[in-house]
């Protein structure tokens, strides 16, 4: 079987707070008959472009793959593990939470029984475009369901302005929304298991109010001191290319790379790698062959791919994501590409 870089075909949701145009990303999306939230970049329903699995849903044959793709240390039989998407907001999301594992394996087997913590990268935002996240300290469970009752949510949370390149992490149980004006990118576990308490009073076309989840919800979100929040990248210069390191968990390790020359890197025989191309084209070039990158490209990485070389046409950035090993390892693997001990307690939510 070849081994060569896959690009993946989004697969796009609807959503009452999207937007009509996902334009530039998506030209072919615009002038939309209705709003559309979500570009999902590495879901189950998401197609391969290229290489020996062209035409197939990435669910069907993510079972089926060698570990030359997969890498040795995972586990096919839960499924692919990251999802990747394209977030676009002209209003505000509604106030959820999101369950974690041991919640979800509990209580949400019959979907997929695996909990949702995630990470937003800010590709764009709008003067004035916030997020908001976490419970303020002082708020407690009886204050925050009486303020459900009251409309009064999401005064409850904490208000983080973002601005394009700033990320932040929202682990399981921490309480959010998304305002309006932002395109992000989220990388998370792959689940859609969300929790809403609060819609601002939507109806659908058909009058009907979207479903809310509120005892559940409860059962999951947490008060007082918080787990989420802004990302405080650390920055290292290697080879030409300027590489932002933003968090590490169990679930995802996610950074940027900068570069307007070609930059080298070699994939782990352990695990497969994703890049997200936000902006930029050039060509992915490995021995035998190479691929074409742009802007909104989603590649995944096999594992036994070794060297490849990213040759940029014009200024490139990207994200580059994978499922890390233990703390351990992926402590060793850092210090190799240049970051210091002293900076992992900014990257490690373990």
């Amino acid at each position: 079987m070849e081994i060569c870089p896959a690009r993946l075909d989004p697969a796009f949701s609807p959503r009452p707070w999207g937007v009509r145009s996902l334009a530039p990303f998506f030209p072919e999306m615009s002038n939309l008959a209705e709003p559309v939230g979500e570009a999902w970049m590495t879901g189950n329903e998401c197609r391969f472009a290229n290489g020996p699995f062209a035409g197939k849903k990435l669910g069907e044959a993510w079972p089926a793959m060698p570990a030359e793709w997969t890498g040795t240390r995972i586990d096919r039989a839960v499924g692919f593990p990251l999802l990747v998407k394209f977030i676009f907001t002209a209003e505000k999301l509604s106030v959820q939470v999101h369950p974690d594992d041991e919640y979800a394996a509990r209580h949400e087997a019959a979907n997929g029984g695996r909990g949702k913590t995630e990470m937003w990268y800010t590709v764009r935002a709008e003067p004035g475009a916030e997020v908001l996240l976490g419970m303020k300290a002082d708020v407690t469970l009886d204050q925050f369901k009486r303020a459900i009752v009251d409309s009064t949510a999401e005064h409850c949370l904490e208000r983080v302005p973002l601005h394009a390149g700033d990320a932040v992490f929202v682990s399981a149980g921490s309480a959010h929304t998304i305002g309006p004006g932002f395109v992000l990118c989220e990388v998370q576990q792959q689940s859609d298991l969300t929790y809403r308490v609060y819609d601002y009073n939507r109806r659908d076309a058909q009058g009907r109010a979207r479903e809310l989840h509120v005892d559940k919800a409860l059962d999951v979100m947490r008060f007082g001191a918080q787990t989420c929040g802004r990302l405080e990248p650390v920055r290292v210069e290697r080879d030409g290319v300027s590489e932002s390191y933003f968090v590490a968990c169990p679930y995802f390790a996610t950074e940027r790379w900068d570069f307007a020359a070609p930059a080298r890197a070699v994939s782990s025989p352990e695990r497969f790698e994703v890049l997200i191309v936000l902006e930029g084209k050039g060509s992915i070039r490995r021995t035998g062959g190479s691929a074409k990158y742009g802007p909104a490209h989603v590649w995944l990485i096999p594992a036994a791919l070794g060297e490849y070389e990213l040759v940029p046409d014009t200024h490139t950035s990207l994200l580059r994501t994978f499922v890390p090993g233990d703390r351990n390892e992926l402590k060793r693997v850092l210090a190799t590409r240049g970051v210091k001990d002293s900076a992992l307690t900014k990257l490690l939510r373990w």
